[in-house]
């Protein structure tokens, strides 16, 4: 289990330094839908992205306490901290493919001619 643990601690430092990195930017409006585009809330996607990055990181903290808690005899909810471990990884794996996504487009983006 400590493997398991220890195997998350990499990819969280790693969306760390990229919360750290996004602090710095500008933030990036997205064009309007114009289905709502007379209505007053706007999305930023900074933000978005943002927010989808700490969801995920607590969700990989939460695992990592329960992980720790159990391997500890603090609790003896097994199968909770299983299931925390499994949405962790499954988000953490929906964001990289997120990620890969966004790089691929951006990578079109860049290679359209101009």
């Amino acid at each position: 289990m400590q493997d398991n643990v220890m195997s998350m601690n990499l990819p969280l430092s790693q969306m760390s330094e990229i919360q750290a990195q996004m602090k710095t930017l500008e933030p990036i409006q997205i064009a309007p839908n114009p289905m709502t585009v007379n209505q007053a809330n706007s999305v930023n996607f900074t933000d978005v992205i943002s927010q989808t990055l700490n969801n995920v990181d607590l969700q990989g903290k939460e695992a990592s306490a329960l992980m720790t808690a159990v391997d500890t005899g603090k609790s003896d909810d097994l199968v909770g901290a299983m299931v925390a471990s499994q949405k962790a990884s499954l988000s953490f794996s929906a964001l990289v493919q997120v990620r890969n996504k966004l790089l691929t487009a951006y990578d079109d983006v860049m290679k359209m001619p101009v």
